[in-house]
């Protein structure tokens, strides 16, 4: 296959990067040399962009060792869009089609983006692109977090924590259709969408501490972390675990003879092929909170972090 002329631009493009690690500041808009597709890699143009809770603490250098980063750098970590320009050995796609992909690093808030094509998926017919940009890093995380810790079997009781937010939207689905008895910890006003997931036990974290309604819990998925993590130990049952994204230093707060695990997702073509065709096929819910336009993603990074949501926030780059 030949590796196509592009419409992009060959001058400067948009981004949101951080020259430094910092605050609700340290993320700005600039423009950056637009790139071009490398071997293996296609070129495309972005028109959605999925904001997570992973963009602020790496803005903040939260998890600088677990994301290492040569600054300054755009952020970013899922992204819908077109492919503009195929690179040298890349055969997996045409110009034109419409793809969505997590790219297993950072550089999402961008006009255009260089991507590995084993990276991508194409988008399924009846998915906006809105949509697609909220699915490849949370859907997949969530089903990857869920088995961490070993095989998942009927009957066992789970704990999520942060149900009604990206990553526990679909953990919750995912646990109860694997038949698990699921406990669930939300805000108040996002009490009524966790139980629509089909969470057997909702508990509002602001009015109720869930030691108090969970009992014998063979995993919690934590997707909060500080204080709730310290707090999760002591719902487990004897060979329990703790599967945790928002607090990399898990291992130094397990206490001896417990399972605390942190986890990182990785990218899974298959899976993700899998799961966004049920997303467009309405078998599994995908909820968006929010849609941003471009300037506004460095305050949807901070609101991220400030307020809790109902699914996904997604930039729209297509403004």
């Amino acid at each position: 296959m030949t590796t196509a002329t592009t419409t992009a631009p060959t001058t400067a493009q948009r981004a949101v990067l951080i020259r430094a690690y910092g605050g609700a500041a340290a993320a700005e808009l600039a423009e950056i040399a637009t790139p071009a597709a490398g071997h293996g890699q296609v070129l495309v143009r972005v028109r959605a962009a999925g904001v997570n809770g992973i963009d602020w603490k790496v803005r903040e250098g939260f998890v600088r060792e677990a994301f290492p980063l040569q600054l300054p750098a755009v952020l970013g970590i899922e992204l819908a869009g077109v492919v503009e320009a195929l690179g040298p050995g890349a055969s997996r796609f045409r110009v034109g089609d419409r793809v969505m992909g997590p790219l297993g690093g950072l550089g999402a808030y961008a006009e255009f983006v260089a991507v590995d094509e084993a990276k991508l998926v194409r988008t399924p017919h009846g998915l906006d692109d809105l949509h697609a940009a909220a699915i490849p890093v949370a859907a997949v995380a969530a089903w990857q977090s869920l088995h961490h810790a070993g095989p998942l079997a009927a009957g066992q009781r789970i704990l999520i924590h942060g149900a009604a937010g990206g990553l526990g939207g679909y953990a919750v689905q995912y646990a109860k259709r694997a038949g698990a008895e699921v406990f669930a910890s939300a805000s108040t006003a996002h009490l009524d969408y966790v139980r629509s997931l089909g969470a057997d036990h909702v508990i509002d974290y602001r009015t109720e501490r869930f030691e108090s309604v969970a009992r014998d819990i063979d995993l919690v998925l934590d997707y909060v972390g500080g204080e709730v993590l310290d707090r999760s130990w002591q719902v487990l049952t004897k060979d329990g675990a703790i599967v945790g994204t928002s607090s990399p230093d898990i291992l130094a707060r397990t206490p001896p003879g417990r399972r605390g695990l942190w986890f990182m997702n990785k990218p899974d073509i298959d899976l993700l092929e899998r799961l966004a065709a049920e997303i467009a096929q309405g078998t599994l819910i995908s909820k968006l909170d929010e849609v941003v336009g471009f300037d506004d993603i460095p305050a949807a990074i901070e609101r991220n972090r400030t307020d809790p949501r109902i699914g996904k926030v997604v930039a729209d780059l297509s403004r």
